[in-house]
């Protein structure tokens, strides 16, 4: 039996006990159902276990070959381990467990760095090689499981949190570049963090140290085509892709469930699990307490309690109060080691805390609107290609009525005249330079970064420019946003989400599968997989036209917020920060939102983030 272990693995390239058991601590709470270490002359590991499958001690980490030349600390799962250990068995080689975490071993012994290739899973791992006295970090296709790294041109210090190598003497000055990009994206996009000198292991990529340097690798990428031609039977190869996807990942043997939305992709999930599971399936969803349009900010709870009746599911809410969501705020900043701004990651950290007591293991809907263009501005991309495409002579004429009688938003403008690739990337994803402007000091300011950081994405450019728009997504705001904060606010409660639309089956098959077919119409995406999901997903939820995860916290900050707001985003509150903000200019921002003048939700949030962050991890300037 399959033994799986979401975890935290740390280590470093060195000899320090003391430092190895105070990484272990700080990242307890990812495994709190064992531990192990190993110390050897040049290398230190550690693994908090949190048991999925198989409960006993088998599998149990760090774990070696039987020549003791190879030892590994592995966070995650390797879907496929049953195929890949019968062909290691067909090639000689004999295992003592029935765990994951022994064929991953193997597969790296017999095949080295091309083995990852063989890999279907989600999974951070490091592997010590005695006998050349190298290490190798790995991290999974798309980044599910997350893997930071100190280096100092000698160290490797590496963790599945920051925090943890925080506990050594490293620095903790903020990356100005990372703080560029976070205020422009709401996160700073990998290999950087907001630690100048802590980096992100890049989803697909290695890192290999060996006497003193390292060398950073990609083994896995994200490919264009070839294309379907049919598109029936590419209806035919989503459905039957997710569905061995969602199989292969039903394994546990601790208590199981979705957390469930109102939407297509979780919804497919539990359409999925209903058919394949015995038994009712738990589902979890999270609504507001609200006087303000409560209608508005429960619809999709209330859409999810009814997909779950619909399949006979064992249905929760929890409802969150402006109460939790501000007492949250400090124990989600530690938890998220550097900031990560969203103003719904009160809800997912305290539905996870929520569900804890009643499941290990949810599965979710995620990477569905990235793989298969369910945001709008997938479907503006692929309209502005097709009217950038009309003769030039009428083009200006044609742009003129788009914009003026369809949109009439001269806001709209930039994006209608943007080409296909990173401006078009920037125009969509940017938030508005002005209020950038206004609230950085001009010092730091550097209103190129994001073009800096993106361009060589788009480099070489895509036969389909809306599909390469939706890997660039794939490659850095899901990992880095997304997939990060879902890790780190599920696994604070030692929970474990699985994610099978990421199965690395439909990446592939996502990408073959031209734009056209996905981006429906500006109210409704990912068309072909709404077709393909079609026999999973009840009546309400098909009628439903796609929209957001709406939280009350705009209007929140208006009232119920308000005092806290003011709090955080005074200058008093981390005097330090004076350097790097405008504070007069912020209370501006927050006087033009709560008066309506404008709305500025993701500037303050990312402020509020950005602040509780500084003042959590006691940063320098």
């Amino acid at each position: 039996m399959l033994s799986a272990f979401m975890c935290g693995i740390n280590g470093f390239t060195f000899g320090d006990p003391v430092r190895l058991r105070q990484m272990h601590e700080l990242t307890r709470h990812r495994g709190p159902d064992d531990q192990g270490f190993f110390e050897a002359p040049g290398i230190s590991l550690a693994h908090n276990r949190l048991s999925i499958i198989d409960l006993t001690d088998a599998g149990r980490q760090p774990m070696q070959t039987p020549d003791g030349r190879f030892t590994i600390v592995f966070n995650g799962e390797i879907y496929n381990f049953k195929e890949l250990r019968t062909k290691l068995e067909d090639l000689g080689e004999g295992f003592k467990t029935q765990s994951d975490t022994e064929v991953l071993l193997h597969v790296f012994a017999r095949w080295g760095e091309a083995g990852w290739l063989k890999l279907n899973g989600i999974f951070a791992a490091a592997i010590w090689d005695r006998d050349e006295q190298k290490l190798t970090l790995v991290r999974d296709h798309i980044g599910v499981k997350p893997l930071y790294y100190f280096y100092d041109g000698t160290r490797l210090i590496f963790s599945s949190e920051i925090k943890a190598i925080l506990a050594h003497d490293v620095g903790r000055e903020i990356d100005r570049a990372a703080l560029n990009l976070y205020f422009r994206f709401l996160y700073a996009p990998g290999p950087r963090t907001m630690f100048q000198s802590i980096k992100k292991l890049p989803a697909g990529h290695m890192a290999i140290w060996a006497k003193g340097n390292l060398e950073i690798k990609q083994w896995g990428q994200i490919k264009e085509g070839p294309y379907f031609t049919d598109r029936t039977e590419a209806i035919a190869e989503i459905r039957q892709t997710l569905k061995r996807a969602v199989q292969r990942q039903l394994v546990s043997d601790r208590p199981l469930g979705v957390f469930l939305s109102g939407g297509i992709d979780s919804t497919s999930i539990l359409g999925l699990m209903s058919e394949l599971s015995a038994g009712p399936i738990k589902t979890f969803s999270v609504g507001y307490e609200t006087d303000i349009q409560p209608e508005r900010f429960n619809a999709d709870a209330l859409l999810a309690e009814r997909s779950a009746k619909y399949f006979g599911a064992e249905h929760h809410t929890f409802m969150l109060s402006p109460r939790d969501a501000v007492t949250s705020l400090e124990k989600i900043a530690w938890h998220m080691d550097e900031p990560v701004s969203n103003h719904i990651q009160s809800s997912t950290y305290l539905l996870a805390k929520y569900a804890k007591p009643q499941i290990t293991v949810a599965l979710g809907g995620d990477g569905g609107d990235e793989l298969f263009g369910g945001y709008s501005r997938y479907w503006y991309s692929h309209f502005i290609d097709q009217l950038r495409a009309i003769p030039l002579p009428q083009r200006h004429a044609v742009f003129s009525f788009v914009i003026g009688k369809l949109f009439g938003q001269p806001q709209s403008v930039p994006k209608f005249i943007s080409t296909s690739g990173v401006e078009r990337f920037l125009v969509f994803m940017q938030e508005k330079e002005d209020l950038i402007s206004a609230v950085l000091s001009p010092e730091l300011n550097q209103p190129r970064s994001a073009m800096n950081h993106f361009g060589v994405l788009f480099n070489p450019a895509w036969q389909d420019p809306t599909n390469q728009m939706m890997s660039v997504d794939v490659r850095t705001w899901l990992p880095d946003e997304s997939l990060a904060r879902t890790d780190k606010l599920t696994m604070a409660h030692a929970l474990e989400e699985r994610v099978p639309i990421l199965d690395p089956e439909m990446v592939e098959l996502a990408f073959r599968i031209p734009s056209k077919w996905k981006v429906g119409n500006r109210n409704q995406g990912k068309k072909i997989f709404i077709d393909a999901m079609r026999p999973y997903l009840p009546p309400h939820v098909l009628q439903q036209e796609k929209r957001g995860w709406f939280s009350p916290t705009a209007k929140w900050i208006r009232g119920p917020l308000l005092p806290f707001m003011r709090e955080i985003l005074s200058a008093d509150f981390a005097p330090q920060t004076q350097e790097l903000f405008n504070f007069p200019q912020i209370q501006r921002v927050l006087d033009d939102h709560i008066s309506k003048k404008r709305y500025a939700l993701n500037t303050l949030w990312a402020l509020v983030t950005f602040q509780l962050w500084y003042h959590t991890y006691k940063i320098k300037i």
